[in-house]
């Protein structure tokens, strides 16, 4: 994916605010042109730090807002997006008017999202229900049960996580998935790294569970001991959990069982009892991603008794239903999981987050609309045009690599062809009319959303695959590529100013929007995604050779931005970046060659004092113009697999003898590697 993430350059104002109670709905999304000369600083000198030269400017215009934990361009366009999704909901629950089914949905449970007084009113009594049924339990094996219910209608991954997939060695067939899973805080790093910061997190973690125990209504006493039993099973669950570098490799998450034989796993955990309660027969296969994981929750089922169980599940009950409860369990849960571990000064304003609500729980409906407003059948079609130039470059770039066989160009050849491009948003849209909305019922309306997504993703387990489905929403600002279904896929989100912008000359949103296209294809060869052949099965198609000429190449990447410094003495861990910075460098490389290849013959023009080779370069770079508080840098270098937007500017132009020709740089510059890493 490429969406932005750690840049290096931290400017923390406190004007930053800037009136977010200002803000109102737009009716038309702003325009900025895909390359901002006003956002960049001259004074810089681009060989030295190109990623200052092009963004030095925007970044001092643009400070960090008090409810954020990061500034920049993608962050600005999905807030436009939402500001503009607003003024659509605002008019599809005006209920004075007859309204199409979707727009009462989606005005509804926005409608029921504002309604703050509504939801201080109703309290916890939505969710007294669950909070007794946890206290009913009678013993050890009806925690079955109770968590089948907490995963459908809360989405918590309470234990652990289970859900629907492609076979990793049958891309057409989808099974069931389990996965380690049942921790409160981002990573299982966090539980066993002994640093004073560390340290000093599970204490403030330890502090907040508490607390949130304290609203429940427990005494101090009571809620500090109970928050002390949940940090003992999370820890132990973390221990037996994964790094986030083992799971990059999918022959450690693969491990398809027979349904006894993964119940063997855990002897004391009710499996068909889970089953029957998420609305589910028992499946053939369970793939168990972590078989470790689950020996060692059954040891934790044994371990302790029943009533810390019953803290623990009425623990990740009210974490995964925060958002949801009277501003006091919502304000506790930002205060430590926003303000704490990201340094966000101040919590969005309702209707940012009423917006982000609709558009996870009832996201295609929303979409429609949107799509409709904001994305022209001339933008797919040039993007849909830039796409097959992209993979064109790379044909090109695979039939004469120096360093690949024959064999194994063959089957890449044959991978890249197979790719699926989606553009804007699916051919068909899905359909939500089971869903009940009512507008005086937040948390029951947010439940009935969360269990028709986990009700239509449990349905799909031992059925041929949907391959026309999407896993983004059209309004998102991001790009992705999913290695078992072989496709790339660009919201209509991301395909709009300053991103990808028809109003100029094209060398900019090929720098922008032609580097994403090229960042996605190229997951598909990656460290992870090259594992999995042209139909989505994990397989070795790479000759042993090959292979080790690949990760060569890989560990020149990993070398030079492992020695890149993220914040204070923490430095990129390159192990987990090594397949974003992959893509990052040859992505670019793919646009640049499919832009000078749409350019050849033209005479193209200098335009604001840039040639059109640096306008491609500093369009590439602007996408990634923004800053991060120090708190979110912390946090994004255990769990993020992006390298800091600095490093995602300047590792890649370092790498790129044609950005040094366009510039004129020379040998010694920072933007000039003696030792540059070239994969594609």
């Amino acid at each position: 994916m490429r969406i932005p993430t750690l840049p290096a350059i931290l400017i923390l104002c406190a004007s930053a605010a800037f009136a977010q109670e200002e803000a109102k709905p737009l009716t038309a999304l702003p325009y900025t042109p895909s390359l901002d000369v006003t956002s960049m600083d001259r004074t810089v000198n681009p060989c030295e730090d190109f990623f200052r030269f092009s963004c030095g400017n925007w970044i001092r215009k643009n400070p960090i807002p008090a409810d954020q934990a990061s500034w920049d361009v993608y962050s600005k366009l999905a807030t436009d997006n939402r500001q503009y999704l607003w003024g659509i909901l605002l008019e599809a629950g005006d209920d004075s008017r007859p309204r199409k089914q979707e727009e009462q949905q989606i005005g509804d449970l926005f409608h029921a999202c504002m309604d703050e007084g509504a939801i201080e009113k109703v309290g916890l009594k939505p969710l007294r229900p669950a909070l007794d049924a946890i206290a009913a339990l009678k013993s050890k094996k009806e925690i079955a049960a109770l968590v089948a219910g907490e995963h459908v209608d809360s989405g918590s991954s309470a234990l652990f996580n289970f859900g629907s997939n492609q076979d990793f060695a049958d891309s057409q067939q989808v099974i069931a998935f389990a996965g380690a899973g049942g921790l409160g805080l981002p990573d299982r790093d966090y539980y066993v790294k002994t640093d004073a910061k560390s340290v000093e997190t599970r204490e403030k973690y330890v502090q907040h569970v508490a607390r949130m125990f304290e609203l429940l209504g427990e005494d101090a006493a009571k809620a500090k001991a109970d928050a002390a039993v949940v940090m003992a099973i999370e820890t132990e669950l973390a221990r037996a959990s994964l790094t986030q570098v083992e799971k990059r490799d999918p022959y450690n998450l693969f491990h398809k069982l027979p349904a006894a034989d993964f119940q063997a796993l855990t002897p004391d955990f009710a499996w068909d009892t889970y089953y029957a309660h998420v609305g589910l027969a028992r499946p053939a296969v369970v793939n168990a991603t972590e078989p470790a994981f689950f020996k060692a929750l059954e040891q934790q089922l044994t371990a302790h008794k029943l009533a810390d169980w019953q803290t623990y599940l009425r623990w990740h009950l009210i974490h995964s239903q925060a958002h949801y409860l009277p501003a006091a369990f919502d304000q506790e849960d930002f205060s430590f999981f926003s303000k704490y571990l990201q340094g966000v000064e101040q919590m969005p304003p309702r209707w940012k987050r009423c917006v982000s609500l609709v558009d996870r729980s009832l996201g295609e409906a929303m979409g429609r609309v949107y799509v409709a407003k904001t994305f022209s059948p001339e933008a797919k079609q040039v993007t849909l045009k830039m796409t097959k130039e992209i993979e064109e470059a790379m044909a090109g770039e695979i039939r004469t690599l120096p360093w690949m066989g024959e064999e194994t160009k063959k089957h890449a050849l044959e991978k890249l062809h197979t790719i699926v491009n989606k553009i804007g948003y699916p051919d068909k849209w899905r359909d939500y009319s089971s869903v009940v909305i009512q507008r005086d019922d937040y948390l029951g309306d947010v439940a009935r959303a969360t269990a028709f997504e986990s009700h239509r993703q449990l349905a799909k387990i031992g059925k041929p695959v949907n391959r026309a489905e999407w896993d983004m929403t059209p309004p998102t600002v991001n790009a992705y590529y999913n290695p078992q279904m072989n496709d790339i896929n660009f919201p209509a989100g991301v395909l709009q100013p300053p991103l990808f912008d028809l109003k100029i000359d094209m060398a900019p949103s090929y720098g922008d929007t032609g580097g994403t296209i090229g960042h996605e294809l190229t997951h598909g060869f990656d460290d992870e995604g090259r594992q999995f052949d042209a139909q989505g099965n994990l397989k070795d198609w790479w000759t042993k050779k090959d292979a080790e000429e690949f990760e060569k190449r890989v560990n020149c990447v990993r070398d030079q931005y492992g020695q890149y410094t993220v914040v204070d003495d923490i430095k990129i861990n390159s192990k987990l970046t090594s397949g974003e910075d992959v893509a990052d460098i040859g992505g670019t490389l793919l646009a640049w060659l499919a832009w000078k290849a749409s350019t050849a013959g033209q005479k193209l023009e200098p335009v604001d004092g840039l040639t059109p080779e640096q306008r491609f370069y500093v369009g590439y770079a602007q996408w990634a113009c923004g800053s991060e508080r120090p708190e979110m840098l912390r946090l994004h270098a255990i769990t993020d697999p992006h390298s800091p937007l600095q490093y995602r500017v300047n590792g890649v132009m370092a790498d790129l003898p044609d950005f040094a020709t366009a510039f004129a740089c020379k040998a010694g510059q920072p933007m000039v590697r003696a030792d540059a890493c070239r994969i594609w």
